[in-house]
């Protein structure tokens, strides 16, 4: 006769289950996280040194004319700077959300990846931590899931704040200029709060305070989509459990109907496509979440509504299709 292990309190921390033994729920136990070496973390700091330099090159690197007229390039440093601390910040404090809510619950997870690209736009793809072990229950589930979101959110705060006030109000300019950005409802009421209403023929250009809080909103956004792996995904499991892949299809055939705004929502419909596979379940899926963590996932979901926006990039089919020489002129 096989003897089962000594079940643990699993909504108590790591370091306290070696004493809770409340005998309730399945026999099984939790191996604590291991220790973290140099082998274990010498990729997560070469990632984030590279991708120290691709954000500060994305937000340093200018165009200017010379005394000639020609376009050059150069460099501002406190812009690379100042894109640096904003994004690296959120970006951090949404990955180490989760990664604290794992070494809360005893799940081995790895620390944050982040995932330079070349310096367009922010210089990166962002950050992503590996859970490696299993997850006991849907409340560790739902905390793991819905810690990062809402701490890169509160982040992401005071960054919007100190990016618009030092945002500037212009005319809208005409012809290439670059690329536009939709702005989540969030920054919006924030421009209104600060700048006032602004009229139609004017933009409000932002500075690299401003970019990093619009792309912090918009991971915030992606992640909290209801789907498969992501964050959004993790948190409708554990709320709803099997009707969660109902959920996730019905997210993702949002996402089809928002190509309707523009051919940026292909990229995010493709994405969805390969997260789209049901849920693992955890270890106990039949103990239950409690109502004080249904308001936060309603909190989760107003967040979510804040920070989306239809067209991350603004851009029309016809401008799209201009670019591979189709659509006329």
């Amino acid at each position: 006769m096989e003897t089962p292990a000594v079940p643990p309190a699993l909504d108590v921390p790591v370091w306290e289950r070696e004493v809770s033994t409340s005998g309730r729920g399945p026999s099984y136990w939790i191996e604590p996280p291991p220790p973290l070496t140099w082998r274990s973390v010498r990729l997560n700091i070469l990632l984030f040194l590279a991708t120290v330099v691709t954000v500060f090159l994305a937000g340093g690197l200018r165009e200017f004319r010379d005394s000639t007229g020609a376009i050059a390039v150069g460099l501002s440093v406190p812009d690379g700077l100042r894109l640096v601390a904003g994004v690296l910040t959120i970006l951090l404090c949404h990955e180490m959300g989760h990664y604290v809510a794992c070494r809360y619950y005893g799940v081995a997870a790895t620390l944050p990846f982040l995932i330079p690209a070349p310096p367009l736009l922010v210089g990166t793809f962002g950050a992503l931590i590996r859970i490696k072990g299993p997850i006991p229950h849907r409340r560790a589930l739902f905390d793991i899931g819905i810690a990062g979101p809402l701490a890169g959110f509160v982040a992401c705060l005071p960054i919007l704040v100190l990016g618009v006030v030092n945002a500037q109000v212009r005319p809208t300019p005409q012809g290439d200029v670059g690329p536009f950005f939709g702005e989540p409802l969030l920054l919006r009421w924030v421009t209104i709060w600060i700048k006032g209403p602004i009229a139609d023929d004017m933009t409000l250009f932002v500075d690299p305070w401003g970019m990093a809080a619009w792309f912090g909103l918009f991971v915030t956004a992606l992640n909290l989509i209801p789907v498969g792996q992501l964050d959004g995904g993790h948190v409708t499991y554990a709320l709803f459990r099997q009707r969660a892949h109902v959920i996730s299809w019905i997210a993702f055939g949002a996402c089809l109907c928002l190509i309707y705004f523009g051919p940026n929502w292909l990229i995010w419909s493709a994405l969805l496509w390969f997260l789209r596979r049901p849920h693992p379940p955890t270890l106990d899926d039949a103990s239950p979440l409690g109502r004080g963590r249904a308001i936060v996932g309603a909190v989760g979901l107003i967040v979510f509504m804040l920070s989306f926006t239809p067209s991350p990039i603004v851009g029309s089919w016809h401008t799209f299709l201009q670019a591979f020489g189709y659509g006329g002129r």
